[in-house]
C-alpha cells in the first residue's frame, strides 16, 4: 500500500512512516499542501493522511482537490489537533473518510488505514500492493507503474507468496513447498521462476523489487 503524509511536523511525518515502513507500507511526505498536492499529481496513492493547519494550503483545501484529481478512490484519513465536534463535521464535509486527533497512537492510525483502504478498493476485492505494484488477488490481473503484466501460472503463485509475506524474508524451501508441495522439481527450477519474475516484475522499471537473501530465500520490499 502506497500512503502520502502531508504534515508540516517533520517528526510527525518520519515517526508514522517509519513505523508503517515496518510493515511494508511505502511512505511518502511533503510538509504543506501545495507539495502535497503536486506529489499526488505526479504519483498514485491508496490512501492520503492529512494535516488540516498546514502553510500554503490546508488539509481541508487539500482533501477537495485530491478527490477531484483522481480516477480512483484514495482514502483521505485526517490528522490533527483540532477535537471539536465542528472541526470533525467540517472534515467529512470535504471528503475525508476519517478524522483522527492528536496526540494518537501508531496503532491506531494504522488500524483505520487498513480499515479505510478494505473500504476504498470495494467489497470482495482483494489487491496486494507494494509501491507501484498491484495485484488483484480477484482477477489475477498483475500491473505496476499502469502496465500490465502477463504471467505464467507458476510465476504469478511465486508472486502472490513474496507479496503477501513483504517485506519479511521467505525462504527457498518453503518456497518450494508452496509451488510445488512434496514434487520437487530440479533445484535449478525455483532459481529459474526467479529470474523469468525479475525479468517482468523488476527489469523493465527503475527500482528492484524483488531481492535475493543469501542463504535463506527471496523477499520483496522497497529499498
Amino acid at each position: 500500500m502506497r500512503v502520502l503524509i502531508v504534515e508540516d511536523a517533520r517528526a510527525i511525518a518520519e515517526s508514522i512512516s517509519e513505523y508503517l515502513n515496518l510493515f511494508g507500507y511505502v511512505c511518502d511526505f511533503a510538509y504543506d499542501g501545495l507539495a502535497g498536492l503536486q506529489m499526488a499529481r505526479q504519483n498514485e496513492y491508496d490512501i492520503y493522511v492529512l494535516d488540516i493547519s498546514m502553510p500554503k494550503m490546508n488539509g481541508l483545501d487539500l482533501c477537495k482537490e485530491l478527490k477531484q484529481i483522481s480516477d480512483r478512490n484514495p482514502g483521505v484519513i485526517f490528522l490533527t489537533a483540532r477535537d471539536t465536534l465542528e472541526d470533525k463535521l467540517i472534515g467529512f464535509s470535504c471528503g475525508g473518510d476519517d478524522y483522527l486527533v492528536k496526540p494518537f497512537r501508531l496503532e491506531e492510525l494504522k488500524a483505520r488505514i487498513e480499515a479505510i483502504y478494505n473500504r476504498c478498493t470495494g467489497p470482495g476485492t482483494k489487491v496486494l500492493t507494494l509501491e507501484n505494484l498491484h495485484v488483484n488477488l480477484d482477477t489475477c490481473e498483475v500491473q505496476r507503474n499502469n502496465k500490465n503484466i502477463s504471467l505464467t501460472k507458476s510465476c504469478y503463485k511465486l508472486l502472490v507468496i513474496l507479496l503477501k509475506n513483504a517485506p519479511a524474508v521467505v525462504t527457498r524451501e518453503t518456497l518450494n513447498h508452496e509451488l510445488w508441495a512434496d514434487e520437487f522439481p530440479d533445484s535449478d527450477s525455483l532459481k529459474s521462476h526467479i529470474y523469468r519474475l525479475r525479468q517482468e516484475i523488476d527489469k523493465p522499471f527503475d527500482s528492484a523489487l524483488i531481492h535475493t537473501v543469501q542463504g535463506v530465500g527471496f523477499r520483496m520490499a522497497v529499498k
